[in-house]
């Protein structure tokens, strides 16, 4: 596995912050294979080549580890950038910080994403064959969301979402279209539904609302095929640490 050396190095868990890494590297601590690396971006095969850093030799987090979180409200699912900082913005793996290990913490990635607002069932791992296998959209791994929206739910909102919505979304000079997949579609009140999908585009059911004259209000995962949020009895913001085998069983079983 090739890998850039400041990103094994914020892995490691030795450094609390990315500046640390960028001053271990130019200071001249950092060797790899013994010859001196001043170059932050230089890639490396991290099963063939040792890293040291003043004489201590550097290793990647061996054992996987997996959470599921039921993520709030007004966080988004990447580490945060210095602009989004100065916005105050919040990110799912501060929530982390202060309950795993500093190379558990600089490991962790997403199982897929949830947008800003939406909340619920998130899984996070260190495990990225694991982000792979659920997000491929060939696994048709189904999803079950539990959606208010702004106006009243009609019959034929109903029917379009079943059989699949025209999207169509332009971005600058770019337009796409596709048409999503069919959905099921359960608990229908006036401004409430369960809607299970089997793939996961970007803001897909706020664009299917928004396609067929509604708008999403609020949007919590509660599910990611038998793994169920609500069994896990986790208030929001709250994780508790699950198995690889509690995966298999419940996913992809």
């Amino acid at each position: 596995m090739k890998i850039r050396l400041h990103q094994f190095l914020s892995k490691c868990g030795i450094f609390s912050s990315k500046a640390e890494v960028k001053k271990a590297i130019w200071d001249g601590d950092i060797t790899v294979n013994g010859s001196l690396v001043k170059n932050i971006s230089f890639e490396f095969n991290t099963n063939k080549k040792t890293v040291m850093y003043k004489n201590k030799e550097l290793h990647l987090p061996t054992e996987n580890v997996y959470f599921l979180l039921n993520k709030p409200d007004g966080y988004i699912c990447s580490r945060l950038n210095s602009h989004e900082r100065e916005l105050d913005k919040k990110s799912v793996y501060e929530i982390f910080r202060n309950s795993v290990k500093p190379t558990v913490y600089e490991s962790l990635i997403t199982v897929g994403r949830l947008d800003e607002e939406t909340t619920g069932f998130l899984i996070v791992t260190t495990d990225g064959k694991l982000v792979h296998k659920i997000t491929d959209p060939n696994k048709n791994i189904k999803k079950t969301y539990f959606v208010e929206t702004g106006s009243i739910i009609s019959e034929k909102q109903i029917s379009l979402i079943r059989k699949g919505v025209k999207i169509i979304v332009r971005d600058h000079d770019i337009t796409e279209e596709y048409y999503t997949r069919p959905a099921e579609v359960s608990d229908i009140t006036h401004y409430t539904v369960k809607i299970t999908i089997d793939e996961g585009k970007k803001r897909e059911i706020r664009r299917m609302f928004h396609s067929i004259g509604n708008e999403v209000v609020a949007i919590h995962r509660l599910s990611t095929e038998n793994m169920v949020l609500s069994d896990y009895k986790l208030d929001i913001g709250d994780f508790c640490k699950i198995t690889s085998e509690d995966i298999d069983d419940l996913i992809f079983n």
